[in-house]
């Protein structure tokens, strides 16, 4: 990506400062009367999208197609990106949205409609709001500490679950009488096979303590 310079010149060259201003060119009207306006008033390829976004598209000359150029939180930012596509396909004839746009945008690596798109993309990144910036760092962070949280939940489920018993299991165990009979156990005998298997010494052993 470059900072300025016309696509089809040199890298070292910048783009020339004397391009008409949309400001100073006013808009024509639509004559829909059905249809509610949603072209800004000003800046040109802008068009509003459910009162609080701001889109932009240009048509390519070349190609006689349109380009999308994104969705955009501020129409500054779509402004931008028009600008930058403006440069890139009508260069010295484009009609820009700001004056600083002819050196201060990026310029895309070609006239192809994704190198376009990227370069817009960049252009209106650099003209974020703070406020903007914030509300978008801070869902990041939620997102990020709901799916740490997630995580976190599903391992104890997980421990959980493997320690859980079924009610109907307790049921048929006689918990007081299976520690009675394992208290039991413990001071019974042997079985005759286990002392007999046993040789003199360890038989004594056990003869005594028994």
């Amino acid at each position: 990506m470059v900072i300025g310079g016309d696509v089809n010149g040199g890298v070292g060259d910048t783009w020339p400062e004397n391009h008409q201003l949309a400001a100073e060119v006013p808009k024509k009207r639509t004559g829909r009367k059905v249809f509610r306006e949603t072209r800004h008033p000003v800046y040109r390829g802008v068009r509003s999208r459910k009162g609080d976004k701001w889109v932009c598209e240009l048509r390519d000359p070349h190609t006689a197609t349109r380009v999308w150029l994104g969705t955009h939180p501020t129409p500054e930012m779509a402004a931008r990106a028009h600008d930058v596509a403006a440069l890139a396909f009508r260069g010295k004839s484009a009609c820009l949205n700001f004056a600083d746009s002819a050196w201060r945008l990026p310029r895309p690596a070609s006239t192809v409609a994704e190198d376009v798109r990227r370069a817009a993309a960049e252009a209106a990144e650099m003209f974020r709001p703070a406020v903007e910036e914030a509300a978008a760092a801070d869902e990041e962070e939620r997102s990020i500490r709901s799916t740490t949280t997630t995580a976190a939940d599903d391992e104890i489920d997980d421990v959980y679950s493997s320690c859980y018993v079924e009610e109907g299991e307790l049921e048929v165990v006689d918990l007081p009488r299976l520690l009675s009979e394992m208290a039991e156990g413990l001071l019974l005998s042997p079985p005759p096979s286990y002392v007999e298997s046993c040789n003199a010494e360890e038989r004594d052993w056990w003869l005594w303590n028994n």
